[in-house]
């Protein structure tokens, strides 16, 4: 070899030796995840939810404590509560950023927009301004969608089909928490007409406003509920679902949960799935793809829940037919 060719050679490997260090030291150094979460720490659902997505990395070999560190937040649907968890969780300069609930990707996005953020059920983030398109995102903003709008629909057909006689549908929701509102509507107001159902709207803001709006049911003739999902109603949902139980109100919820606690049914999304598939995301970007390359995933597995022994508690026969779709009922 000349001589020439093997300094080169020697200066080549001077310069990849560094580069080759600093990305070994980049892959074992301990990557920071923060969390937040619209719900309360004590949820048990939203805790399995969390569970699922810690399970989901480890799964792919990122361990919690060993090449992971997590920081939660958990803000109880508190508005100003996330947007100051928000920037605490900013300010410890996270590799990336889970967010969950609409709410709290609203108080994430505003405090940073180059920190990698990474939502799970969130509804149609490209009209709520979270991301330019669903196939390239763009930005630092890109997750999972929680939401089939066409669902509304579903939610009066299954509780005309399990209560018949319905004439009146009272949807609740939360405005701050459910901004997509009006998207479900445009499926809820045709099937309803159709099926010859007066919505009468209730807008809630807290308990009392909850109370005051079952009440509203409760005085209706062949009147029942749907509770439009969103973080507030998760929060609530001991309250609406107890309620409902009460005043024998035939109710449907977009999420199964509702049903394990005591809802009569629910036809939604498999949230524990969700976050699952969030942390193949998570792990992508921690590898050093661009969250605004990464497309907008939709739900795959929906779940049509039945609470049999609500339903006799509420004086109700679930037809056959409707049984014979469920994917679980609690017996």
């Amino acid at each position: 070899m000349r001589r020439r060719e093997f300094i080169s050679l020697i200066g080549g490997a001077a310069v990849a030796w560094p580069l080759a260090a600093h990305a070994q030291q980049q892959a074992d150094r301990m990557r920071l995840i923060g969390v937040l979460m619209g719900y309360a720490e004590n949820d048990l659902e939203a805790r399995g939810w969390i569970k699922a997505f810690v399970q989901g990395l480890k799964a792919l070999d990122r361990v919690e404590g060993s090449n992971i560190r997590i920081e939660y937040r958990w803000a109880t649907g508190d508005i100003e509560q996330m947007r100051s968890d928000a920037f605490d969780l900013v300010g410890l300069r996270p590799d990336v950023i889970l967010s969950g609930s609409t709410p709290a990707l609203t108080a994430v996005t505003r405090e940073s927009r180059s920190v990698p953020i990474v939502f799970v059920n969130v509804a149609d983030p490209v009209d709520q301004g979270f991301v330019s398109s669903l196939a390239r995102p763009g930005g630092n903003v890109t997750g999972f969608t929680s939401l089939e709008f066409s669902m509304g629909g579903k939610w009066i057909e299954a509780l005309k089909e399990i209560s018949p006689s319905l004439a009146r549908a009272v949807i609740i929701f939360n405005p701050p928490t459910a901004p997509y509102f009006a998207s479900f509507m445009r499926s809820i107001e045709p099937t309803a007409s159709s099926l010859a159902v007066r919505l009468v709207l209730a807008p809630v803001h807290d308990a009392a406003d909850i109370e005051r709006a079952i009440g509203v049911a409760k005085n209706e003739t062949n009147a029942g509920l749907v509770v439009v999902p969103s973080a507030f109603a998760t929060i609530h949902r001991d309250l609406i679902i107890g309620l409902a139980a009460r005043h024998r109100l035939p109710s449907v919820y977009g999420f199964s949960y509702y049903a394990a606690s005591g809802g009569l049914i629910a036809y939604g999304i498999d949230v524990r799935d969700m976050y699952a598939r969030a942390a193949r995301y998570v792990d992508r970007i921690l590898k050093g793809e661009n969250p605004g390359d990464l497309p907008i995933q939709a739900p795959t597995k929906f779940e049509l829940v039945i609470n049999l022994k609500t339903a006799k508690a509420i004086g109700l026969e679930v037809p056959p037919m409707l049984l014979a779709r469920a994917d679980e009922v609690i017996e």
